[in-house]
């Protein structure tokens, strides 16, 4: 199928133009970031939310550039505000004998921190048991037992790449959840 077709087609919400694109895709977003952030865990998620981001705004698509640069455009530019959210987390606190000296954050956390943790926690598990039951499972393997695409395929006997789509309704599905309330 052709590309302008398949974009097309997504702009009208077609499940099947998503998940082609995000066959034809996937490997470029993902080794863009991967030499960016030489971590598969950070490339993956950032390819995760572009996708993410990119259906959400199919629309605004401008068919003068070519699709791959958008996303490209869009996964930079998720990338650029994790570093400055990581960057905000340092704070310079001033000169000391006349040099540069940089506190980082005590982010241990204190024992009314891990009690809001816990009670979020158990809010989460309450949000994640609101979704359908293959969305569930697949929240578990891949955040709760920390599995891999590639282990969460074998385990569900199911294509890496519909692994990562249903991966990505399931974490829309809990955002809509979780911003209802």
């Amino acid at each position: 199928m052709e590309i302008d077709l398949i974009i097309k087609s997504a702009k009208q919400k077609d499940q099947k133009a998503f998940n082609h694109l995000l066959d034809m895709f996937w490997d470029d977003v993902y080794g863009f970031q991967l030499k960016r952030t030489q971590n598969e865990n950070d490339a993956e998620d950032i390819t995760i939310q572009t996708f993410s981001r990119a259906f959400d705004r199919i629309e605004t698509f401008n068919e003068a550039y070519t699709f791959k640069t958008w996303l490209i455009t869009i996964s930079k530019n998720i990338h650029i505000d994790l570093l400055r959210k990581e960057k905000n987390s340092i704070s310079q606190v001033g000169l000391k004998y006349n040099r540069e000296v940089f506190d980082i954050l005590d982010e241990s956390p204190s024992p009314e921190d891990k009690l809001i943790t816990e009670q979020h926690l158990a809010k989460l598990l309450r949000d994640i048991k609101k979704l359908k039951p293959h969305y569930q499972e697949i929240i578990n393997l891949r955040y709760f037992q920390e599995l891999s695409y590639k282990e969460i395929s074998d385990e569900l006997n199911d294509p890496i790449n519909n692994v990562k789509v249903k991966l990505l309704r399931a974490k829309k599905l809990l955002a809509e959840i979780i911003l209802k309330k």
